[in-house]
């Protein structure tokens, strides 16, 4: 099993949009089983799904404070191969919750999503996180699981600057998870113009690790949301749906996965 966290400190970036398509192509163009874990309290990557549920605790809410099991809390997507745990706002009840948690057993409650399966027995192949831009005590736990961190990026100056907290961040995780992996910065919503192309160049200049796909941007992107269907399916010959294709294959043959 592999644990990814698409994280950034910057909203807008795309980052529940990436966790959507990552694991949509994981599971209906590599066929593996994939479990996404809403860590969001705004729920954007539940709401692309169909999934998003605002009353009670939600069951990200209950995994953290060991309520449930993620056996218990996930759903089907209507994807095979495709499940979900999703989260509300109540995912701020947990947050108090776990600081009242003084031991080292506060950055564990994840811990059960290398051992989740599936309804038909199987382990999950993926464990795609969607962080919020933050680093609270859920994304802590988050990350104190993660195999790779995949960071959307786009392209402007609040964006590039804080590219040196990101990995900053994934290297105090080291502490408690020394197999984190700085995967690469992902460019999201990519014109081909000369921001663009400037602040790629930044990028570069400063030995930030990047995939070599840029996501680019098309107005199809935002109409899949507001049909709650992911872009590969809603216009699979789009620029955005392309590159995400694109991008997947790239992942495998860099992390080494089959």
């Amino acid at each position: 099993m592999t644990i990814i966290s698409i994280s950034n400190l910057k909203g807008g970036v795309g980052k529940s949009f990436t966790a959507a398509q990552l694991g949509y192509s994981l599971s209906q163009g590599e066929k593996k089983n994939v479990l996404l874990l809403e860590n969001d309290k705004q729920g954007n990557l539940s709401k692309l799904f169909g999934r998003y549920n605002r009353n009670g605790l939600c069951p990200t809410a209950q995994l953290l404070m060991r309520r449930s099991t993620a056996e218990e809390v996930s759903e089907e997507t209507d994807y095979p191969g495709l499940d979900i745990i999703s989260a509300n706002m109540s995912l701020l009840t947990a947050g108090i919750e776990l600081q009242k948690d003084n031991t080292e057993d506060q950055c564990k409650r994840f811990e059960s999503l290398k051992f989740a399966r599936n309804r038909a027995g199987n382990q999950y192949d993926y464990v795609i996180i969607d962080n919020p831009p933050d680093i609270g005590l859920n994304v802590i736990n988050a990350l104190a699981v993660t195999n790779d961190v995949i960071v959307p990026i786009k392209i402007d100056q609040w964006a590039l600057e804080g590219m040196d907290l990101i990995t900053g961040q994934i290297e105090q995780i080291k502490q408690i998870n020394p197999g984190i992996r700085f995967a690469g910065a992902l460019v999201t919503m990519y014109k081909n113009n000369s921001t663009n192309t400037a602040g790629v160049e930044w990028l570069k200049r400063h030995d930030i690790k990047m995939f070599d796909t840029y996501i680019r941007y098309s107005d199809k992107a935002a109409e899949s949301t507001l049909f709650q269907k992911p872009i590969q399916e809603y216009s699979p010959r789009s620029g955005t749906a392309r590159s995400y294709r694109q991008f997947v294959q790239e992942y495998i043959t860099r992390s080494g996965a089959k």
